[in-house]
């Protein structure tokens, strides 16, 4: 793992940022895990701002990202699609046809996963996969667990998961109780992976990601394991190390 400090949550996001431009920069054609959440959002907000200055070209890239809420429909203000929409795609030059994302509205859980699955096996694998931490310490929606899943599946939400969620909803019945996730073994999968994480509040998860045992019931502590970690943190969220 490479640790990098940055002072605050706008240096955190420009530090990836940068991180996620030389990927595109140095392969155009390169596929992207993207992730959803506040985290990311200052991320985005660069590249977009790099690409509006004719830093970055999006034309040929591809992306896939680490889940969608089950039930949502796309133009549905709280999915990750809508997220990603407005938050990135809309703004750059990518063709929607080379976006992935998992489809919220299947109801055959088995054979959306499975279509997932094979759907980032035929873009070759995840060159860059970016990476959100929750309180739990969930990658995706891999939540804390006995085991690691392998690969994309359904996933029911832990109450501190839908807690944490409820502030994007106009209560916290319309929280989604599933989402479909990429599989811990599908991110480990990918040539290099970039954790982001900000905030006081991620500290002692943190701690336990870098520091603690691997074990299923801190999901993101399999980081440890993979050869190309890059993890960009504020000052905060490094505030018990």
């Amino acid at each position: 793992m490479k640790l990098y400090r940055a002072k605050d949550y706008y240096d955190m996001s420009r530090k990836a940022a940068n991180i996620i431009s030389a990927q595109v920069i140095m392969k155009p054609n390169c596929v992207l895990g993207l992730a959803t959440g506040s985290t990311p959002v200052g991320i985005y907000k660069q590249l977009i701002e790099w690409y509006n200055k004719g830093v970055l070209d999006f034309s040929r890239v591809k992306t896939a990202n680490l889940d969608e809420y089950k039930g949502l429909t796309k133009d549905n203000d709280q999915s990750y699609y809508y997220f990603m929409r407005e938050n990135l795609f809309r703004h750059v030059n990518i063709n929607e046809a080379n976006t992935n994302i998992p489809d919220g509205t299947e109801t055959d859980a088995i054979k959306e996963a499975a279509r997932y699955e094979e759907a980032i096996k035929e873009l070759g694998g995840i060159d860059l996969q970016l990476l959100g931490l929750g309180h739990n310490g969930h990658i995706g929606f891999n939540e804390p667990s006995d085991i690691f899943p392998k690969e994309t599946h359904i996933v029911d939400l832990q109450e501190s998961t839908i807690e944490a969620n409820k502030r994007f909803f106009a209560s916290i019945d319309q929280v989604p109780r599933q989402a479909y996730t990429m599989g811990i073994g599908t991110i480990m999968s990918a040539k290099k992976i970039l954790l982001v994480v900000s905030g006081e509040d991620k500290a002692q998860i943190l701690h336990d990601v870098i520091k603690g045992p691997v074990s299923p019931s801190v999901p993101a502590s399999i980081l440890q394991l993979h050869p190309d970690v890059i993890i960009v943190a504020d000052e905060e969220a490094l505030s018990e190390f």
